[in-house]
């Protein structure tokens, strides 16, 4: 009995839980894969700033037309360009909230390959260090962790990284 007792035991302590603890966006920042992209995502941000720059300016040109000739329109031709400021400014809308949206689309897309390599070095780790898991530590979703039970993973992910 005494025999079976310290055999379970022992395989008990082998299939201890053992997990690793990081921060995944401190990692994913400090990637100069990440730091490509934002430049990538920070061009083209910029790009759509001066399409939307150029677009005010127009309009802004065409409203100032429309008020020193208001005056001296006949009737049918101030409906038309009130109807062109109003198409002008509904048009501006829309391409801002499409580049908003291609923005967000441009981010996701570009920080997928980085996030997909951080989350394989990542896997290799877990795998590496015997890892049942790792936690990721960013918004305080885990407010405690073990210090004798859990291993901080980030230097290993950082070296895996490297390579």
């Amino acid at each position: 009995m005494v025999l079976l007792l310290v055999g379970c035991a022992a395989m008990q302590a082998q299939t201890a839980l053992k997990y690793g603890y990081l921060h995944y966006d401190s990692l994913l920042v400090k990637m100069s894969d990440y730091a490509a992209a934002q430049e990538q995502l920070a061009t083209l941000r910029k790009q759509y700033q001066q399409e939307t720059d150029y677009n005010e300016q127009s309009f802004k040109r065409q409203f100032a037309e429309f008020l020193q000739g208001q005056k001296n329109f006949p009737q049918n031709i101030l409906l038309k360009r009130q109807r062109d400021l109003q198409e002008a400014m509904e048009k501006s809308i829309a391409f801002r909230q499409s580049a908003e949206e291609l923005l967000k689309k441009a981010a996701v897309d570009l920080l997928q390959p980085v996030r997909q390599r951080l989350d394989a070095a990542i896997r290799e780790v877990g795998m590496e260090r015997g890892y049942q898991f790792v936690l990721n530590l960013d918004n305080n979703t885990v407010p405690f962790v073990h210090p004798q039970i859990g291993e901080d993973a980030t230097p290993y992910v950082r070296e895996k990284l490297k390579r």
